[in-house]
């Protein structure tokens, strides 16, 4: 496919990552091999070296967690642009080996510079776990090192940045896992398997229920810590004034304030709408697809710091003619709704972090039906059946391990970013649009054409024009 300036989509791409990471780090075609560390005859063992990139509430509660329980993985580095946050993250890690081992452990290094982490040659694998906008950038500077990468959703802060990530990924022979782990508990599976075998007759409607964000006060500007690195973390953003409630929390690890700033992530269209419209589009067929008709409206902050969307209600066509309504007016799950019944599913009690902002305070069922009959259907051998991971950062490693397939793969993962993207473009427009899912292109709309993309800051850049 050619771009508007005629470039091949994989000559845009190298000369993309020549600007990303610098001509004196790039090599032509892209990286095919498995580290020696995990499987080269030579390595002493199959361990899987790790460094954690990003050190905040979702690395220290959930992925590094995730990933030390395995003895087959070893967090070796940890890294982040703020030196206290990294000298804790090791201080974190030290603690649990020498807990685990029973003897004292001081082996993790620390780094401020991603770059500098992912040329390390004993790391194998890199778990990104930083704020939204650093997602593209990071992942392609580790899948150009052959680091294999577990990462955070959403799966980039632009439509043409997760495309980019995506082509990059698949060429380079790296294993990456998105962190949609719905995709790895059971409940969601098997609503999304009992539609897929027509327990609820033809699926007709999906309904995406997403938390809200609310607004905040103007803030002042502060002195920025000697602690932070401020314009590396601002990364390609504008430049903009510090003030901790744009950045995350000197004093703790609670829910950061850039969640709630377009300028870093489009809020919880991305932020929950990663994890419920990937799970729908499971039930849906439409994983590796997206909607062809979107349209809807939200409310925007009229002032303050924090400007992502509040009330919002947004609607799709797909191909497929199944239509998915989003809204944070409805209860937080996805149901799926046919000519012979209705299936919702949800997270029921669980939480990532103690700062998740839903604690399933109505009470749903994790998994629900029209008839419980529907719940009860044995799904037969000759049916369809998704792949079945109980541990979703034991499914990355395994991944690794054993070379195999894992539950959720990088073009999965951007096709689940680019629709809660193509929604948050129409909550700016405010009327419909018309997307090709094939090309990620909208129809004849040139406004809307101009909106997959955002300007980069030098030296922080990935896209060329």
């Amino acid at each position: 496919m050619k771009s508007k300036s005629g470039l091949s989509r994989r000559s845009f791409i190298e000369k993309s990552l020549k600007g990303a990471v610098g001509t004196s780090f790039f090599v032509s075609g892209f990286p095919t091999i498995v580290p020696a560390s995990v499987f080269g005859k030579k390595a002493p063992s199959n361990r899987i070296n790790i460094g954690a990139i990003g050190y905040g509430r979702i690395s220290r509660g959930h992925d590094l967690p995730g990933v030390w329980k395995h003895d087959y993985a070893q967090v070796m580095a940890v890294c982040d642009v703020d030196t206290k946050r990294a000298e804790d993250g090791k201080k974190l890690v030290n603690e649990y080996y020498t807990k685990k081992n029973g003897k004292p452990f001081d082996g993790v290094k620390v780094y401020h510079d991603y770059k500098e982490l992912v040329k390390n040659k004993d790391i194998d694998a890199v778990l990104i776990s930083t704020p939204d906008h650093t997602h593209a950038m990071i992942a392609i500077a580790a899948a150009m090192e052959g680091k294999h990468i577990y990462m955070q959703k959403p799966a980039s802060l632009t439509i043409l940045e997760g495309r980019i990530v995506s082509d990059y990924v698949q060429k380079s022979g790296v294993v990456f896992q998105i962190g949609s782990q719905q995709r790895s508990w059971e409940q969601f599976r098997v609503a999304a398997e009992l539609v897929r075998n027509g327990r609820i007759g033809q699926l007709k409607t999906v309904y995406v229920g997403l938390p809200g964000d609310p607004s905040g006060n103007e803030e002042p500007e502060m002195p920025i810590p000697k602690n932070l690195n401020y314009d590396m973390w601002l990364g390609a953003t504008p430049e903009v004034y510090y003030t901790e409630k744009r950045v995350h929390p000197q004093a703790d690890y609670d829910r950061p304030g850039w969640l709630r700033c377009e300028q870093f992530g489009a809020g919880m269209i991305t932020g929950w709408g990663s994890h419920h419209i990937d799970s729908a589009h499971w039930g849906m067929g439409m994983e590796r697809s997206g909607p062809i008709e979107v349209w809807g409206h939200a409310e925007f902050p009229k002032s303050g710091l924090w400007d992502v969307h509040g009330v919002f209600k947004t609607e799709a066509m797909y191909a497929n003619g199944v239509k998915m309504v989003v809204s944070n007016e409805l209860p937080n799950g996805i149901k799926y709704e046919g000519t012979e019944g209705w299936i919702f599913v949800t997270r029921g009690k669980y939480s990532a972090t103690s700062s998740d902002p839903v604690t399933n305070s109505d009470g749903s069922k994790p998994l629900d039906a029209s008839d419980p009959k529907i719940l009860k259907s044995v799904i037969g051998p000759n049916e369809f059946h998704f792949m079945v991971s109980n541990d979703h950062h034991a499914n990355w490693l395994e991944s690794i391990r054993d070379k195999k397939p894992n539950i959720a793969p990088v073009e999965e993962a951007h096709r689940s970013c680019s629709t809660c993207l193509v929604h948050h473009i129409v909550m700016k427009l405010d009327r419909k649009v018309y997307w090709d899912p094939t090309i990620e292109k909208f129809k004849n709309d040139e406004e809307a054409n101009k909106m997959p993309s955002r300007p980069q800051r030098k030296p922080y850049v990935l896209n060329v024009k």
